[in-house]
């Protein structure tokens, strides 16, 4: 299988030559260490099951059968022996040069009580997250995420992507794997994704011992849930009503904390802008998995299931369109934010960029109603920002799942369906 570029790879490359050693996390078979790989000069495997007990020996008594190598030196699994990063900082310390090590893991977080150092100013971290649609190669990538904070005057591209094909992609996922598959077999990797999360990844997390049958309830409501700022106790009586489950708060944050740790669940947080009025801004994070596949694997729904739920298609396409703009905006050194007020006003997506521009997001399956509405909201929303304290937006989009074109209208909101965007 030939490697398919990701956005990281000018990330990874950028921080290698700023940093000793850089880390990289994210979600379990996101595409961590084949990424690593094209950056790599020499590479040790440390859950190699030939090799792992001599490794871990060798941590001990002579790490440098780990360390030493051609630089940058891959240590993929490294969290199996979490002295080593200890190990790497002493050894970046006493020997000069950048990018001279790269260290992956699985989701499953290292024990951090055998760590002494912090890494500061030594190691730097990248969150990699599953594929966008520009990766896999199903969107154009005729616009750019980057080109629209340079807020042109016009933009023109074409998108061929059907409303069943956003259905399907939206339940295959992003999982690199999945993407060289087709039809069933494509999506049963997300399938087989949440029965390890379930059955075994959720107990390794934090050495807690969690029921799976609960997990999957949990799971399930979560799905039901995304995009909202659902409370936890919106979560627990909803495992109530629909699954019959018996469970606490507490418990569903136990779950959720430990969803987090393995980068399953990955919330949105409040944006909290600079506005003209007094007008109360809720801080509630908004409720994301970190790819939309997880979810419809959690509902046990297909692409079929979508088209014929056009309510449940929008939140889980909302997902997905969210997972895209997460990538597109860490290229850009941003991130993404919610937006939601007591007067009922609320944006989906607000991208903030580190120097202080940022761009309006609303996000929309498609139609002239519906992006006619998108639209409304975000100039409301412009309307409120007190652009004497804060900059003027650079773009308010409306991201649609499908449409044939991407345009500017005349009140200046761009029409982007999610197959032509990219970093």
């Amino acid at each position: 299988m030939d490697y398919k570029p990701r956005v990281i790879d000018g990330l990874l490359s950028r921080k290698l030559q700023g940093k000793s050693a850089v880390l990289i996390e994210g979600p379990k078979w996101c595409g961590k260490t084949s990424t690593s790989e094209q950056q790599a000069k020499s590479v040790i495997y440390m859950s190699d099951p030939k090799l792992i007990d001599s490794y871990l020996t060798f941590v001990d008594t002579h790490p440098e059968m780990i360390l030493d190598g051609e630089t940058p030196r891959l240590i993929d699994e490294w969290q199996l022996a979490p002295k080593l990063w200890d190990q790497i900082r002493f050894t970046v310390d006493h020997r000069p040069g950048m990018g001279q090590y790269i260290l992956t893991g699985s989701a499953v977080p290292a024990d951090m009580s055998k760590i002494h150092h912090t890494g500061t100013g030594r190691f730097s971290k990248l969150l990699m997250r599953p594929m966008t649609l520009w990766e896999s190669r199903e969107s154009n990538g005729k616009i750019s995420l980057t080109d629209l904070f340079k807020t042109p005057e016009s933009i023109a591209a074409e998108c061929l992507l059907t409303l069943p094909e956003i259905a399907f992609l939206t339940c295959r996922g992003g999982w690199p794997q999945s993407t060289y598959f087709h039809d069933n077999i494509a999506l049963d990797q997300a399938i087989d994704y949440y029965d390890l999360v379930v059955e075994s990844d959720i107990q390794r997390a934090d050495g807690i011992s969690r029921n799976p049958n609960r997990a999957k309830q949990l799971m399930r409501s979560y799905a039901r849930m995304q995009g909202s700022q659902s409370s936890l106790n919106e979560i627990v009586k909803d495992i109530q009503d629909n699954d019959n489950g018996q469970i606490d708060a507490q418990t569903v944050n136990s779950y959720l904390d430990a969803l987090r740790l393995i980068f399953v669940v990955e919330d949105m947080p409040a944006w909290n802008p600079n506005l003209r009025s007094k007008t109360a801004i809720r801080t509630s994070p908004t409720r994301h998995f970190v790819d939309p596949s997880i979810a419809v694997a959690a509902l046990g729904i297909g692409p079929d299931d979508l088209i014929n739920d056009l309510k449940t298609f929008g939140l889980l396409f909302e997902t997905l369109a969210v997972r895209d703009l997460r990538v597109y905006a860490q290229f850009c050194d941003g991130e993404v934010f919610h937006y939601r007020d007591k007067s009922g006003l609320e944006c989906d997506a607000i991208i903030h960029l580190r120097n202080g521009h940022y761009g309006l997001v609303e996000i929309k399956i498609g139609g002239d109603l519906a992006i006619e509405a998108g639209a409304t909201t975000l100039r409301k929303l412009h309307d409120k920002i007190d652009t004497t304290k804060m900059k003027q937006p650079s773009f308010l989009m409306v991201l649609t799942a499908v449409g044939r074109f991407a345009y500017r209208r005349k009140d200046g909101v761009y029409v982007v369906p999610v197959g032509c965007l990219k970093n």
